[in-house]
């Protein structure tokens, strides 16, 4: 016997720990303090910020949003007869009625905000891309309605449904899948949308 010790165990293998780049922001990253109370926030940014990177040319995206400013209310006429697509014709003298846009849009103002939404998923539900959306938080989101959801961090407007147990978001455009949410998946409806404001 000899008074060297062979070593079976520990030391470094070959090929072994993670890859460079297979994590999930495919880059090094650092150890930082944070205040405890901002972790979430701080993870859930960096998660859209990722989620967007890769996604964002595929989805129906809410890139901006805004609350509600009423000030004052501002009534305009309102014709209550139906305006025919093909001849004109005349209404002027069906004008009985004024209309302010805010309790038309705005049912319920302390709930309600509004988004701006980026990609064509929605275009056959008439959201198309640059569109303002009407959402209200205070609604529920029952089967069948257009929501504003964060799935995985990432935030999108499709329409809910459920099925057999199961919960989809779906799209309105066939060349985009639906989207499956299961036990795993980061879920939050932010509200259901009410109405679409589209430039023409």
């Amino acid at each position: 016997m000899t008074n060297e010790t062979v070593k079976k165990h520990g030391g470094k293998r070959q090929g072994a720990g993670r890859k460079k780049g297979s994590g999930r922001y495919g880059e090094k990253t650092s150890v930082i303090r944070v205040p405890n109370s901002r972790i979430g926030e701080i993870k859930q940014m960096l998660l859209q910020s990722c989620h967007s990177e890769n996604h964002a040319t595929r989805k129906t995206l809410v890139s901006e949003i805004y609350k509600p400013l009423i000030i004052s209310s501002t009534k305009l006429r309102f014709y209550s007869s139906k305006i025919a697509a093909g001849l004109p014709s005349p209404a002027e003298d069906h004008c009985d009625e004024t209309m302010d846009l805010n309790d038309h849009l705005l049912k319920n103002p302390d709930s309600t905000f509004f988004v701006r939404v980026s990609g064509d998923s929605m275009i056959d539900a008439g959201i198309h891309p640059g569109d303002l959306l009407v959402v209200d938080r205070g609604l529920a989101p029952g089967n069948g309605k257009i929501v504003v959801a964060v799935v995985n961090g990432e935030s999108t407007v499709k329409r809910m449904f459920r099925e057999n147990g199961r919960l989809y978001l779906m799209p309105e455009n066939p060349s985009y899948p639906s989207i499956e949410i299961t036990e795993e998946t980061a879920f939050m409806v932010w509200g259901v949308v009410t109405n679409v404001i589209h430039a023409v």
